[in-house]
């Protein structure tokens, strides 16, 4: 039997990255099939389209808190993907709305590479401190992965993928999704935020017994 995986997840999301990795370490060391689809979800989407601010600032605002304690949260949040080989660079990177990321997420999920987009669109944000709402960013992203380049500059430029986007964010709303990342197996187990690779191996293992 193949294994689907249903992971709601935004090109922005610190955790997100590092729950990618994780699940990626548990399945290196399970036995079996799986897929894995990628869906959309903002963290904040109501940052006005093509406003952009250092995420630094940005916590600061959202959360009442002096500087020192966000620099300490970004601190603590970059040993963690650190341990999985990523390096984060939140002191630069900038926070802006998503959602023309996700579009083109979506163009690429139907040339089978949802997977290599996201991977693509959270190194440039968390790692490259990439503006991932620049409509070159987006495009030199996905062209570099495969994507044709007429059709990224398509959905960049128009508003192509948008229902996808909405339908994604309507069905987290659906089954209760408040945060992400989170993952659903098989349309009946959910694991919420970045669990270890042992609870996602766990997990599989566990669908994979029931058969």
């Amino acid at each position: 039997m193949t294994i689907r995986i249903d992971v709601w997840s935004d090109v922005v999301c610190p955790w997100c990255y590092i729950g990618k990795r994780r699940l990626e370490t548990a399945l290196d060391r399970f036995d079996g099939e799986v897929t894995v689809d990628w869906h959309s979800y903002q963290l904040d989407p109501s940052i006005p389209q093509g406003q952009r601010e250092p995420v630094r600032e940005m916590l600061a605002k959202k959360i009442g808190a002096p500087a020192s304690q966000v620099r300490a949260m970004t601190h603590q949040v970059t040993q963690l993907a650190e341990a999985e080989g990523l390096t984060y660079d939140l002191g630069n990177a900038v926070s802006v709305n998503t959602r023309d990321a996700h579009r083109v997420a979506h163009l690429a999920g139907q040339h089978g590479l949802g997977t290599e987009m996201h991977e693509a669109l959270l190194k440039a944000h968390l790692c490259d401190a990439a503006v991932v709402d620049d409509p070159e960013v987006l495009v030199t992203l996905a062209t570099g992965i495969g994507v044709p380049a007429g059709e990224v500059a398509d959905v960049v430029g128009g508003s192509k993928f948008g229902s996808e986007v909405d339908d994604d964010i309507r069905t987290a709303r659906q089954l209760g999704i408040s945060g992400v990342p989170f993952f659903l197996i098989n349309q009946k187990y959910g694991i919420s935020g970045a669990q270890s690779a042992d609870a996602f191996l766990g997990a599989l293992q566990k669908v994979q017994a029931e058969g």
